[in-house]
């Protein structure tokens, strides 16, 4: 009996093997949860497929999250699929590249919509369109980064996005914990992993360099790491926590400020 068996999981931000939701889906299966994948593109649907029948998958279906009719379609063949579902996996997040460059008060007033709209509302609206998919005691789960609470070069208004994506889990949390089935909500901040959104932040290499030296345990994060920890967040051993950002970050949120080169800043 795995954590997970007997546990149905819709997951929404698998882009690639790298991605941090791969690495949540890989741990899902392992602990015996039922999957399900969703994709936003027809480019994405063409690596996502693939991984999805490498874990006995065969539900990916397509859903653009700007779309409110895309989420309500996704449900309604998420229901007459499985029925019921006890966890939704919300790894989704977008600004546009120049945004990520230069100084965060230049983002444009339609840059900044769209990274809130892509990477905050998204959720929300994830999580109204499943909450009477959800079985009692079912679990949510978003990713988040600690540039939400610290200005890190280049993060600009993904920084703000992930804030504002942070608040989202208190008060989703508080939101359904009203309701009597119990449904719990909560983030991982993961620390800074090579995936496809990382890359498209100037500066990342040098980023994650850095951190593998300065993080308490002197060593980068994997997807593996954030599965594990995914998993554990997701099952009925932790049935008491909720509204919680949790760090998978080797320590690094915890740690003094340090330069790149690891010394005092």
């Amino acid at each position: 009996m795995g954590l997970l068996t007997g546990k149905t999981a819709l997951i929404f931000g698998v882009a690639n093997d790298h991605s941090i939701a791969w690495g949540i889906a890989k741990a899902f299966h392992r602990e015996g949860a039922i999957l399900g994948f969703s994709y936003a593109t027809e480019k994405l649907e063409r690596r996502v497929r693939p991984l999805a029948e490498s874990l006995g998958a065969d539900w990916v279906e397509p859903c653009d999250v700007a779309k409110d009719e895309d989420i309500t379609a996704v449900m309604e063949k998420a229901a007459s699929r499985f029925g019921q579902i006890d966890i939704l996996v919300h790894s989704i997040a977008f600004a546009n590249r120049e945004d990520l460059s230069g100084p965060y008060y230049t983002v444009s007033r339609q840059g900044f919509l769209t990274a809130m709209d892509i990477s905050v509302y998204s959720f929300t609206a994830l999580a109204r369109a499943a909450l009477p998919l959800m079985r009692p005691g079912g679990a949510m789960l978003t990713l988040t980064y600690i540039g939400s609470q610290r200005a890190v070069p280049h993060y600009n208004v993904m920084g703000v996005a992930k804030a504002a994506l942070e608040a989202s889990v208190r008060y989703l949390a508080a939101d359904f914990g009203a309701d009597e089935r119990r449904i719990r909500v909560n983030a991982i901040s993961a620390g800074p992993i090579r995936t496809l959104a990382v890359a498209g932040i100037a500066g990342s290499r040098a980023l994650i360099n850095a951190f593998g030296k300065v993080s308490l345990l002197h060593r980068n994060i994997t997807i593996d790491d954030v599965g594990n920890a995914a998993a554990y967040l997701c099952s009925d051993l932790a049935a008491g926590v909720t509204g919680e950002v949790h760090y998978v970050d080797a320590g690094f949120n915890v740690a003094f400020p340090l330069n790149e080169e690891g010394e005092d800043a």
